[in-house]
């Protein structure tokens, strides 16, 4: 009897590791619940808006432009948008990966993400998959994107070892993950650059660039993913 069970445990191991999504038909990577991770030792900022700031005021600043540039997205690239909110960076991404690319939208937000569907669905953007994740875990494909974006929204995220500790899944071998924020405390909607540093440190995440964007924009952190990520267990809060 204790074999049989100790079988069947292990068909649903693998199963959990191999489940493809229904919607996607990707491969989802075995998930750990949030209750698993640290709870972050600093305030979190509540969601009061699917967007950062106006559009065509983000545009004339050439904010996406920018960005875009300096992590040097091109077509073919597969990108993740986490927090993508009302789909500014989703729709500019989805242009510039190209149809040989892909986008992954992910918000935690149900009506943000039934508004980014139907955008999607308006523009014509067969390279975008829109996809309803959770706080601590973006549900997306195991070792698919070559970027991630967390645009103006890390000081949002309710559990970001959980997060961070997922999206690591996420992403192919020594792929990016690039993160926008203010320099001011995470209670005021930013996020201070030593405190973005210490939490991915947590997770493995090693610092190669970063850059001021300029104006009302704040700043650009851009990290690589290494090998191994941590156990939930092992991971230590950083001090806010």
């Amino acid at each position: 009897m204790a074999s049989r069970l100790r079988l069947i445990a292990l068909a649903l191991l693998l199963a959990a590791c191999d489940a493809r999504s229904a919607d996607t038909g990707h491969v989802v990577h075995e998930s750990a619940p949030a209750s698993a991770f640290p709870r972050p030792h600093r305030a979190v900022a509540d969601i009061v808006s699917d967007q950062f700031s106006n559009e065509d005021a983000r545009d004339r600043a050439g904010e996406a432009e920018k960005v875009m540039d300096l992590l040097g997205i091109a077509p073919g690239m597969t990108v993740a948008d986490i927090g993508a909110g009302n789909g500014y960076y989703t729709v500019r991404l989805s242009q510039r990966v190209g149809a040989s690319g892909r986008v992954f939208a992910e918000d935690i937000v149900p009506a943000y993400v039934d508004r980014l569907r139907g955008r999607v669905e308006a523009e014509g953007l067969p390279n975008v998959t829109v996809t309803l994740g959770e706080p601590h875990d973006p549900k997306l494909p195991t070792g698919e994107a070559d970027l991630a974006l967390l645009m103006h929204m890390y000081h949002e995220v309710e559990q970001p070892f959980g997060l961070l500790w997922h999206l690591h899944a996420a992403m192919k071998p020594g792929a990016r993950v690039a993160i926008a924020d203010m320099n001011r405390p995470t209670n005021r909607h930013g996020t201070p650059p030593a405190l973005l540093r210490c939490e991915l440190a947590a997770l493995g995440y090693r610092q190669t660039a970063f850059h001021d964007l300029g104006g009302t924009s704040g700043y650009l952190a851009v990290f690589e993913t290494a090998e191994p990520r941590p156990s939930p267990r092992a991971i230590k809060p950083c001090k806010g």
